[in-house]
């Protein structure tokens, strides 16, 4: 009796322990088109990310999180990380497409490509930290540097490297995932700051379509800087601005 009771309070201290850590989730859209730069948020850290061009992403995630999964075609779908997520750190979604679209709202570019097979045979050098020279300064992990046209095609002294991810698309895609992460980063703040009620009660924007309303300010107007430099009045009038625009034309695609 003794032994039983020992081995059940392993096994559930063992899990208590697994499903607090994070891990790296893998997951996958299935729906048949349109699968590719949905935006797949963990709520909960704030970690971020989009889909490839076969509705693959990888995130990661801990016991309990919210994902929240968003795209322009489809419905906005919350999902908590279950025990089982965790166990076998795969998940698959399939999203409800949105019969009414706003088409004459354009929001930001589509991710298109492959980085990993772009840059699979880019040699890199090992990365160096302060502490290997003896002298103090960053030791984060900066971003990547993106060289200027002038100097990759630079006539008597061409950067191959660079010129390779010109041609390849490479930088292009590397800067729009730049702004989606910068935006995506916002859009949580924001609804996080306000929450959901606050734009339904002040604003009548349905919570399907808050994270697109977002991302329809941020293109529009400079609802980005100015929450960043504590704006707020700034904030709700572009929220008070937008909200008609946005209202309205869903009223119509609803007609």
């Amino acid at each position: 009796m003794k032994n039983n009771l020992w081995i059940a309070f392993i096994c559930f201290f063992s899990t208590t322990i697994s499903t607090a850590q994070y891990v790296n989730l893998k997951g996958k859209i299935t729906n048949d088109f349109d699968v590719e730069g949905i935006h797949i948020l963990n709520k909960t850290s704030k970690y971020n990310t989009v889909t490839n061009q076969f509705g693959e992403f990888e995130i990661r995630v801990r016991f309990q999180d919210t994902l929240l999964i968003s795209s322009i075609k489809f419905e906005l779908q919350e999902i908590i990380i279950s025990e089982e997520y965790i166990s076998s750190k795969i998940i698959e979604i399939t999203l409800t497409e949105l019969i009414n679209e706003l088409d004459e709202v354009l929001v930001g570019n589509t991710l298109t490509g492959n980085l990993a097979y772009d840059i699979k045979n880019i040699k890199t050098e090992k990365d160096i930290d302060f502490d290997d020279v003896g002298i103090p300064g960053f030791k984060g992990v900066p971003q990547e540097r993106i060289v200027h046209p002038v100097e990759a095609f630079f006539p008597t002294n061409i950067n191959i490297e660079a010129a390779y991810k010109y041609i390849s698309g490479y930088y292009k895609k590397l800067k729009i995932k730049r702004k989606w992460t910068s935006e995506n980063a916002v859009v949580v703040e924001i609804i996080d700051y306000y929450g959901f009620p606050f734009f339904e009660d002040a604003y009548q924007l349905p919570q399907n379509r808050l994270y697109d309303f977002m991302l329809f300010c941020i293109e529009t107007s400079s609802l980005q800087s100015d929450f960043k430099n504590q704006n707020f009045a700034g904030v709700l009038d572009i929220f008070e601005e937008k909200s008609k625009v946005y209202v309205s034309r869903l009223a119509i695609t609803k007609e």
